[in-house]
């Protein structure tokens, strides 16, 4: 059986993959590439959108709102690092530099930098 952290990792990359193939496609059959043709506002007001909407669910208190909400998040979120010429690999290697470190550490360590 495959490990669940590596099973993540390929979704991930996956993912990436595919939203970077669908950013050059044609704005009326893909919604990535619908977004990026509309610019970077638009895929802020998606990630503000989905923010808000898990923010609600949570409060809400409905688990499955939550993980539906949470993948939107991701999801758009994966789309702005594509925007930028970054994928998922970019923000894991950092959370990977990060491990160790508490949270009031790595919060230090960014005010002095």
């Amino acid at each position: 059986m495959t490990d669940p952290k590596q099973r993540s990792g390929d979704l991930l990359e996956r993912l990436t993959q595919v939203l970077e193939a669908r950013k050059l496609a044609s704005p009326d059959t893909s919604y990535v590439a619908k977004l990026h043709s509309k610019g970077q506002d638009a895929i802020l007001k998606k990630i503000g959108e989905e923010s808000c909407e898990l923010v609600m669910a949570s409060k809400d208190q409905d688990p499955a709102k939550v993980v539906t909400e949470a993948a939107d998040l991701w999801f758009h979120s994966l789309v702005l690092l594509g925007w930028h010429g970054l994928s998922a690999a970019d923000v894991l290697a950092e959370l990977d530099r990060r491990m160790g470190l508490s949270g009031l550490e790595e919060k230090a360590n960014r005010k002095k930098g």
